[in-house]
């Protein structure tokens, strides 16, 4: 089968890795366009392009696909297109070009989590499973037929980072079977059963600030569900500090109250505490906690707030 591959950031390089090495040929890759990164604003190109280049496959990089893309696309007759967080809404022109159509790797099991953040929030929402969906694509946000569905538990205290590594690489496993099953016709698409739906919002700067008034669970969650970015925040004294991993621990106190401060830095929540793994100080670099406590004057007492 000639497949399209279309994305983006990190979690989309194994899947198309995979679908390089497989008996499927990837004609084209479609990315975003090099966009600054860092403080220091340097055009730099996305993962996906990087691994594209590295095997001399053709890359497109359209600013608007429904506009751009229409023709280019066309000229490659490819037999079906496979997405993965590429970015862009696809029109319906879009998804008609190949025979086969559209098929979308998308990290949730669905109808949960449609939209632009799944993998945060199923952390944030204190899921005990997750999966990859591989979705027949329509114009829809994530409405699509369900082809197959891999669930994988999410691990005690796991961040983003690492459970989109790993989602990543369960997509990766999976996806040339199942383009297979596609093109062999053996594929057997259901609808969703939108009675089960939920809808999740792109994160805001607003969504990361931690409330130390809510319950533990929900502290620990949304620090774990944000690392390592875009990173859930508070104040001391005036400066940001990031919080990178959490855990649930004894004790209690006022909400934000630091309750121990040695070797462990342990801050009451509105209802238990939670153990802060790793952090950075505003201007420092990203330290564990036991490091971050010596030679600094963090004491009992102190209170993290907004």
């Amino acid at each position: 089968m000639k497949i399209i591959y279309l994305g983006t950031p990190e979690f989309a390089v194994k899947p198309l890795e995979s679908l390089i090495k497989s008996k499927h040929e990837v004609v084209a890759v479609v990315t975003q366009p090099d966009r600054p990164v860092g403080r220091k604003g340097i055009i730099t190109p996305p993962p996906v392009k990087v691994v594209a280049e590295k095997n001399n496959i053709p890359v497109y990089q359209f600013e608007k696909i429904r506009t751009d893309g229409i023709e280019s696309l066309k000229s490659l007759n490819a037999d079906a297109m496979v997405t993965c967080a590429y970015g862009q809404i696809l029109s319906e022109e879009v998804l008609n070009i190949c025979p086969y159509g559209v098929y979308n790797i998308h990290a949730s099991l669905l109808p949960k989590y449609r939209g632009a953040a799944p993998i945060q929030y199923a952390i944030i929402c204190g899921e005990k499973t997750t999966g990859i969906t591989f979705m027949k694509t329509d114009v829809g946000l994530d409405t699509g037929d369900i082809v197959k569905q891999y669930p994988l538990d999410i691990l005690p205290d796991e961040t983003f980072g690492a459970l989109s590594e790993r989602l990543s690489m369960l997509g990766a496993e999976k996806v040339a079977e199942v383009m297979t099953e596609i093109e062999t016709g053996n594929a057997c698409p259901v609808k969703q059963n939108d009675e089960f739906m939920s809808v999740v919002k792109t994160i805001k700067n607003e969504d990361c600030i931690i409330d130390f008034a809510r319950n533990s669970e929900a502290v620990k969650n949304l620090i774990n569900g944000l690392s390592p970015a875009p990173c859930a925040y508070t104040f001391l004294n005036g400066k940001r500090y990031k919080f990178y991993n959490a855990s649930l621990s004894d004790g209690s106190g006022n909400a934000g109250e630091v309750i121990c401060a040695d070797k462990k830095l342990i801050l009451a929540c509105g209802e238990g505490a939670v153990e802060i793994r790793s952090l950075q100080e505003e201007g420092g670099k990203v330290m564990d906690a036991k490091s971050f406590l010596l030679g600094r004057k963090l004491k009992v007492g102190d209170v993290f707030k907004v």
